[in-house]
């Protein structure tokens, strides 16, 4: 357009600086859309053992509350708190001379009833006794051999012995105390702590997914090592040694929906003690064909549903709607909305639209390093 106009003009002057405006309007060049740099990541299709991390707690194999079989005065207490014992190792002396003397007053009434059975047996030969007075006689000698065998029970009883081996608590009693039969309150409590079991619990929808899963074909068994439970210790260490699931309860918790699981470890340094909080993993199988999805690339919407930005083979950018099963390490595990070689937006989101023009660099972040470890 010529923009050069005559002097006679000059008295239009509103007029004029429309033209001039537009004039230079259409001089500027358009603006085009800039292409952005972002980081991104490809989806692979790889196997992926599945693990469930579960909290649970310690709880001993074995626990015997130890209390007294007779009652008298503790003389002696013949352990150390705190340590370990043996089966049948003794651990405390109840006075026994009462319980010595009913031995011998039944020993000696026993003697004198077999002596008495004894003479009435031959005597009935020569019918010098009467049938009836035998069979009195031999029913009291067998009645002071049980009288005896109770007071010489007892005479042991007064030695308390431990019921199983373990590590025994802290004594409940000392040297001077009466104790009696029967009482509520043990003496003391011996945990057998090697091996020890890890109680969890598991929700029964999560059982009933599985079961979906290992049926439909798109989970399959671990193998002979299914049964296998690793073990992170509440100060976020591993420990060392790998336990074995045993049973899951029969039945569901009304309460919570939940099933018990009980796993079984090996404990020789006592590292584990009953109470404690715990992360069991559980092996449940392996997916063959899984697609993980970094975290930093997954968008949740205000409806709760995820998205992530996915590069299509223009270049340019749009906005897919993912199904997510769970997380894994710093991932998500996805089963609808992307296919494996596609590549997601992972550094750069907060500057997209959709169809805008990006420039994709492989990101090479802790997350993906995180990502790769986890999916092996």
């Amino acid at each position: 357009m010529d923009c050069h106009w005559p002097t006679r003009a000059l008295h239009f002057l509103p007029l004029t600086a429309l033209l001039l405006a537009a004039c230079h309007k259409n001089d500027q060049p358009v603006a085009q859309n800039p292409v952005t740099d972002v980081g991104v990541y490809t989806i692979k299709s790889e196997q992926l053992t599945l693990t469930t991390d579960l909290p649970g707690r310690t709880s001993a194999y074995r626990v015997a509350e130890v209390r007294p079989q007779v009652s008298g005065i503790v003389q002696q207490r013949m352990f150390s708190e705190g340590t370990e014992v043996k089966k049948g190792q003794q651990l405390y002396q109840i006075d026994p001379a009462t319980y010595k003397a009913e031995l011998g007053r039944a020993e000696a009434n026993l003697t004198s009833a077999q002596n008495l059975a004894e003479r009435y047996d031959r005597l009935l030969k020569t019918n010098a006794v009467s049938r009836q007075q035998y069979d009195d006689a031999l029913a009291a000698w067998k009645q002071a051999q049980a009288v005896a065998q109770v007071a010489s029970i007892d005479v042991q009883y007064t030695k308390v012995l431990s019921p199983i081996t373990g590590r025994i608590g802290r004594s409940a009693v000392t040297e001077g105390a009466l104790v009696t039969d029967g009482q509520a309150q043990e003496l003391a409590t011996v945990n057998q702590l090697d091996p020890i079991y890890v109680d969890v619990t598991q929700p029964i929808t999560r059982i009933l997914a599985l079961r979906r899963a290992l049926e439909s074909g798109s989970l399959q068994m671990a193998g002979k090592d299914q049964a296998q439970v690793t073990l992170t210790l509440d100060d976020g260490s591993a420990y060392a040694m790998p336990g074995t699931l045993k049973f899951s309860e029969v039945s569901v918790d009304q309460g919570t929906g939940s099933v018990t699981l009980r796993a079984e470890f090996p404990n020789p340094d006592r590292k584990l003690l009953p109470g404690m909080f715990v992360h069991a993993q559980l092996k449940e199988g392996v997916q063959q064909a899984a697609k993980l999805v970094p975290q930093a690339a997954v968008i949740f919407d205000s409806r709760g549903i995820a998205n992530a930005w996915v590069v299509k083979a223009d270049d340019s950018v749009e906005l897919r709607e993912l199904k997510t099963e769970r997380t894994v390490g710093n991932t998500w595990l996805v089963s609808d909305g992307i296919e494996a070689g596609e590549k997601v937006v992972t550094r750069g989101i907060q500057r997209l639209r959709s169809g805008s023009k990006v420039k994709p660099v492989e990101a090479n972040t802790p997350l993906v390093q995180t990502f790769s470890a986890a999916a092996n």
